[in-house]
């Protein structure tokens, strides 16, 4: 779904009274005096800071009054978008929660620090601390309510207080505070369950269905959940207000609302599309603190500036008078530090919980391109959490029914190398203009700027999961990405861009990358002869055969499913003779995740070892954590097609 872009009618703020003597005296006694000499921070003279509130939710995009969603009721959002500022074109980077967060935590794109799979769990570089650490030192007291979810471990202490008791009223009398509320009635998961009759408040026949969904009533009633928890969502911002009003603080506190991610809906959360990044922004300024407010700021206003969540870190600490580091990747909007707006946005998807893929996008303020590295896979891999919503399970089997039409059968095929979409004309993203002369340098143009962002950032995600983690050893895998003797930025990239452009007049290169000296190069000659289907097979399969034997088992893994797809009886029977070896439980956790997502993709061709499946177990002796479940996932998947109704 979209919404228009519209201002909010302007108004006037309330004006209260300044802080008074004493409170300014509280809050410096409160400080300390051992601000005074951080390097890089300013010192803490009384009334200096202003208190920090965020308002966040989970899964929802621009569904808003105040952006001119129509069939949106949110009267006190829209009520302080009245008295705030909207950014119309707010990007949350990465369109799942965890990795999103991460991005806001860190200041670092996750791409960078290896920490763009869904609930991997990296170390920070080296002597960088996470933003609330910033803000501790500078006198605030930091909460958190409640949900963290990064994929980056912390650094040491990174809140004063984190849970569902987090709350700023538990700081010393008078010092400043920085906190977060986030709320989750809006998340994917409130959209399919049981709602109150008394909150079912939307018609489900007159809610707008975006061009890829099938129209079928369980489709629209999720939509209108979704609206239904969103006007939940609202009543609960209403209270984080009301508490501020109640402590009389409200012109001593900066306000921001946003939603994490896109909403929860299939090919809106977990796709870099605009559907997937694109969210609602709203920043309040008390007259008090306007002169930190963004240069565009106004009153009941908007700004078409490109804002995501990469830029929250360093706009945090410039509204601190800290000057963000310059290992951060954003730019702050707002504060003493404020910088320019630029010219792009950009986005990424990688691992998305048990299921693998690695997609990069850059977002104009009109255009979205997105470049596909995996596009042998389909867009709607099977995801065990996703399938529990009504509208997967409807979309899906229409699918397989061939009642869809060509727009809405898209999603359960594999994806072309390239798009690039008009979001001014083509909201749903659903015209793939890659092939428009009349849109030829702006596919120049943006697939440029992807390539450089990629290099500047070092994206690490051109190596596998599991060699992110052997490469890395116990190092960050942020210092790998800017080591060239363990990894060769340029090379690597070149090869995934070879491997993956679906051209087949690249085949005889893809071919040579199989006998490169860098097994990350090799791992992406096997994924482009995957690419490339049965043909890739013909030509590449002696290489494919010897690859089997290859020194970095990811390398056996991918040739292995190439084998085991498209190959003989004999070469299928070798090629699941590594991937059980691969997915067994004293393999690696990441090793595991890429040898089960290869037998699954196997189909009936895994049917000869069924029985060893069945006795397998898919977890991995040495436990990873979170990322430890997604094997036995795919394992149930697995089993559900070798054995149905079992």
């Amino acid at each position: 779904m979209q919404t228009h872009e519209m201002m909010a009618k302007p108004h006037s703020p309330k004006s209260t009274p300044c802080p008074d003597f004493f409170r300014n005296v509280a809050c410096l006694l409160a400080v300390g005096l051992s601000c005074l000499w951080l390097p890089g921070i300013r010192s803490c003279q009384a009334g200096e800071l202003p208190n920090i509130l965020w308002i966040t939710s989970e899964d929802n995009g621009p569904h808003l009054g105040c952006y001119g969603d129509t069939y949106a009721v949110t009267p006190h959002l829209d009520a302080l978008a009245t008295r705030s500022m909207i950014f119309l074109h707010a990007s949350s980077n990465a369109p799942v929660c965890a990795p999103a967060r991460t991005t806001i935590i860190s200041g670092l794109y996750p791409p960078a620090t290896g920490a763009e799979h869904m609930r991997s769990q990296t170390s920070m570089p080296a002597n960088y601390s996470m933003y609330p650490q910033f803000l501790r030192k500078a006198g605030y007291y930091c909460t958190n309510n409640s949900k963290e979810d990064y994929n980056l471990e912390k650094p040491g202490q990174v809140w004063d207080a984190s849970g569902r008791k987090a709350h700023w009223k538990n700081r010393a009398e008078g010092q400043p505070f920085f906190a977060i509320f986030n709320h989750g009635i809006s998340h994917e998961s409130q959209l399919r369950n049981a709602i109150p009759k008394a909150n079912q408040i939307h018609n489900p026949a007159t809610v707008r269905i975006p061009a890829y969904h099938p129209d079928t009533p369980n489709v629209r009633r999720n939509w209108a959940q979704y609206h239904d928890r969103i006007t939940m969502m609202d009543k609960l911002v209403a209270r984080n207000l009301e508490e501020i009003r109640e402590a009389g603080l409200e012109e001593d506190t900066i306000v921001f609302y946003y939603g994490d991610h896109g909403s929860g809906m299939p090919r809106s959360k977990r796709w870099p599309y605009n559907s997937g990044l694109h969210v609602p922004m709203i920043v309040h300024f008390p007259e008090k603190w306007k002169h930190l407010a963004p240069k565009e700021y106004r009153v009941g206003g908007s700004s078409d500036r490109l804002v995501g969540f990469i830029d929250l870190a360093p706009t945090l600490l410039s509204l601190a008078g800290i000057r963000p580091p310059n290992w951060m990747h954003g730019h702050a909007f707002a504060g003493k530090h404020q910088k320019k707006g630029p010219e792009y946005s950009y986005g990424f998807r990688g691992r998305m919980d048990e299921r693998y893929d690695l997609v990069r996008s850059v977002r104009s303020k009109r255009y979205l391109y997105i470049r596909n590295y995996m596009p042998h896979k389909p867009y709607g891999q099977h995801l065990n959490y996703m399938f529990v919503t009504q509208t997967t399970q409807d979309w899906h089997r229409l699918f397989h029914e061939g009642k869809l039409n060509e727009v809405q059968s898209r999603f359960w095929k594999t994806k072309p190398a390239e798009e690039l979409y008009d979001l001014q004309n083509d909201p749903d993203e659903v015209r793939n203009l890659v092939s428009s002369e009349e849109h030829r340098e702006v596919l120049v143009k943006m697939r440029k700027a992807q390539r450089d962002w990629a290099k500047e950032i070092r994206d690490i995600g051109f190596l596998s999961e599991w060699e992110v983690h052997h490469r890395s050893k116990d190092s960050p895998p942020y210092a790998l990405g800017r080591d060239p003797s363990r990894y060769d930025f340029d090379r690597v990239f070149q090869a995934a861009e070879r491997a993956t452009s679906l051209d087949e007049q690249d085949l005889p290169a893809i071919l040579n990358l199989l006998q490169d000296t860098d097994s990350a190069v090799r791992y992406w000659g096997a994924i482009g002869l995957l690419c490339h289907g049965k043909k890739g097979y013909l030509r590449g399969q002696k290489a494919l055969l010897k690859a089997l034997e290859d020194k970095s088992p990811i390398v056996q893994v991918t040739a292995a499913e190439a084998l085991g797809r498209y190959g003989s009886a004999k070469e299928v029977d070798a090629a699941l003779k590594t991937l059980l070896r691969c997915a067994a439980p004293e393999s690696d956790v990441y090793l595991g995740i890429a040898a089960w997502n290869a037998l699954d993709h196997l189909d009936e061709r895994a049917r000869p070892v069924a029985d060893q499946i069945r006795e397998l177990s898919p977890t991995p002796e040495k436990s990873k954590g979170r990322v430890t479940k997604y094997s036995g996932r795919l394992k149930q998947k697995v089993m559900a097609d070798l054995f149905p109704g079992k």
